[in-house]
């Protein structure tokens, strides 16, 4: 599941770059759910680009320089120029039926780490209902810059 997932997401962004876009509307849910997190100047940036209410820009790059499974989920991180700046961005994928993306959490500027929670079955410890956390993923790109961090719990 984990590895079509990924090439789904992968082939979500090639045909982004590409202005494909009937392979993009083709992978989107009509009905995305959409969260963004990050500066408010560029929060509809993806979303209009993905709905076509705005043109994809030259200065628009959504290439991936990394993409790791988790699941159902898929996080991608990459970064774009924008007037000699650059703007850090990781989206969060969730596909379904591993065919068809239904969410998609972006995060600009924005350092993420995916983190999974689960309760502990190791009788030796002080209380058998305490969570474990397993760090699972964690941005890489943001880590020179001054940029908040932020913690996805699964």
């Amino acid at each position: 599941m984990e590895g079509v997932n990924k090439n789904i997401i992968c082939d979500f962004y090639k045909a982004l770059s590409a202005r494909d876009t009937n392979t993009v509307h083709r992978l989107l849910a009509q009905d995305i759910d959409w969260w963004f997190h990050g500066p408010p100047a560029h929060k509809y940036n993806l979303m209009q680009v993905l709905t076509g209410t705005r043109d994809f820009e030259d200065n628009d790059s959504y290439e991936p320089l990394i993409v790791v499974s988790i699941g159902s989920m898929v996080v991608a991180e990459g970064y774009h120029i924008h007037e000699r700046r650059k703007t850090y961005w990781v989206h969060v994928w969730t596909v379904e039926n591993e065919k068809i993306i239904t969410q998609v959490r972006e995060y600009l500027d924005t350092s993420v780490t995916v983190t999974r929670i689960t309760k502990s079955s190791n009788v030796l410890e002080a209380s058998p209902r305490s969570p474990e956390s397993k760090k699972m993923w964690e941005s890489k790109l943001g880590d020179s810059v001054s940029v908040p961090r932020l913690l996805l719990v699964l």
